[in-house]
């Protein structure tokens, strides 16, 4: 079953139910392919939200990632251009996505490590994911300021 960001309340569920999931895959073949399931579930982004302002530098593939803020949370949308990449953006947006700034500079990627990941991922895969991460927690430096939240030009993220 592939779930939503907002069943988990709790950052740190979030990240335990990933962990459990992968627990349950007997191989690196099958872990695959539910990354790729996740990735055919992930609302994609519109055609024109696909330009080089959104796009992620450092990614093998194409990425876009777009933020904005609602109540104080900061709510991320995102897309690959590749499958695989785009069942890792889902795994970050469960954990990263309607959560407060402070919430997701706090919170390191570890649950890749746990599920062993990143030691599966090549090379130019790992440096993507970890692309991803680094504007993810720009979006949250940025977002951390209310005045300067309302002026969040993605592309001086970097």
């Amino acid at each position: 079953m592939v779930r939503n960001m907002s069943d988990y309340p709790d950052i740190a569920d979030a990240k335990q139910s990933i962990i459990e999931e992968f627990s349950f895959f007997d191989g690196w073949m099958e872990r695959y392919e539910y990354i790729i399931e996740l990735g055919r579930n992930l609302e994609g982004l519109a055609d024109e939200l696909r330009t080089d302002d959104y796009k992620v530098p450092g990614c093998q593939s194409q990425v876009w990632f777009l933020a904005d803020r609602r109540d104080g949370l900061i709510h991320f949308r995102a897309d690959s251009d590749a499958m695989i990449v785009r069942g890792l953006i889902a795994l970050l947006l469960r954990v990263y996505s309607d959560r407060r700034p402070e919430e997701i500079l706090a919170t390191p990627p570890d649950f890749f490590e746990t599920i062993e990941l990143g030691s599966h991922l090549s090379g130019s895969r790992a440096n993507g994911l970890h692309a991803m991460v680094r504007r993810i927690q720009a979006f949250a430096h940025a977002f951390q300021d209310d005045e300067a939240a309302e002026a969040v030009d993605p592309a001086s993220l970097g």
